[in-house]
């Protein structure tokens, strides 16, 4: 009997040992990922990084924007990965991406006709191509008269946004505390780019455009070390890689949400009970307080 119970004994131990290492120690989206075994206390929080924001221009230099490489990589190719949010689970069409970044869907212009009285930089359609009038002209084939019309593709095409319009980052990270290294970490996993109501959107709200891994990201800074350039205006030269200013915690951002059972912002909290927008900005203060004294107390470990 009692050899029966010890071989039952020596079965549950084994069964909880199998459970436990069925559960992922490290985490597939995090570029230096530190194992659930080491990390005492771990919060996801989520920022919005104004880039207009004085602090945070150093990643919206003229011409070297963040959000130039980005849309740059997404129309070569170089980010194929593109996500609907920041649950990296479901994937966004490039040409989806593209369409919720129009500023303006583009107008086809008429069509020539030869009776017509045309001006110069008047625009017209002959025969599904696209022309612009040099000068004034009347019954000038666009075709036949490279004088008086030159050819514009991009007329009636559609108008992307300007680096300088997508002027938010929100970025997911995980703050971690290492209880080996007695040392917090912030692992950020993803950077989601929105084009604020204020920039131009013709939706007149701020929008989430697409979500990128950060590892992506990375790789895209390291393929691009010219043009990933942290600039530093009060000395360039200590201007640093974007992935070393991410690295040196070389932005201000404003924290957006807290992870927490209902997966609601801070304004969704403060608002829902009545309260006004002056009250949840100094709530996104105090989480920030909160979470800096939190560290201090972890130093007590």
């Amino acid at each position: 009997m009692k050899a029966g119970l010890s071989i039952v004994a020596l079965m549950a131990c084994s069964l909880g040992v199998l459970a436990q290492e069925d559960i992922p120690q490290y985490n597939p989206n995090s570029l230096n990922p530190i194992p659930r075994y080491e990390q005492l206390y771990k919060i996801r929080v989520w920022r919005d990084v104004r880039l207009d924001e004085k602090q945070n221009k150093g990643f919206f230099a003229r011409s070297r924007e963040i959000t130039r490489l980005i849309l740059d990589g997404v129309r070569s190719g170089e980010l194929a990965d593109i996500y609907l949010n920041d649950s990296l689970t479901t994937k966004k069409a490039k040409e989806d991406f593209l369409k919720d970044v129009t500023a303006d869907v583009g107008v086809k212009p008429d069509v020539w006709y030869p009776d017509n009285d045309y001006y110069e930089n008047d625009a017209v359609e002959y025969n599904g191509v696209s022309y612009r009038a040099k000068r004034d002209n009347r019954g000038k084939n666009p075709d036949s008269s490279p004088d008086d019309w030159g050819r514009d593709n991009s007329i009636g095409q559609p108008i992307l946004a300007q680096p300088s319009q997508l002027a938010t980052l929100r970025i997911m990270e995980d703050v971690i505390f290492d209880k080996r290294r007695s040392r917090l970490y912030y692992d950020i996993q993803s950077i989601s780019l929105i084009w604020p109501g204020d920039k131009g959107n013709p939706r007149g709200f701020d929008f989430e455009v697409g979500t990128f891994k950060y590892k992506d990201l990375i790789k895209l800074f390291r393929n691009h070390p010219d043009e990933a350039i942290w600039f530093n205006r009060y000395n360039t030269a200590e201007n640093k890689s974007f992935e070393d200013a991410f690295l040196l915690r070389l932005f201000h951002g404003v924290i957006y949400r807290v992870e927490n059972p209902d997966n609601e912002t801070i304004y969704d909290v403060y608002s829902g009970n009545g309260q006004p927008y002056k009250v949840t900005v100094w709530a996104r203060e105090w989480e920030e307080i909160k979470m800096m004294e939190r560290e201090h107390n972890l130093w007590e470990y």
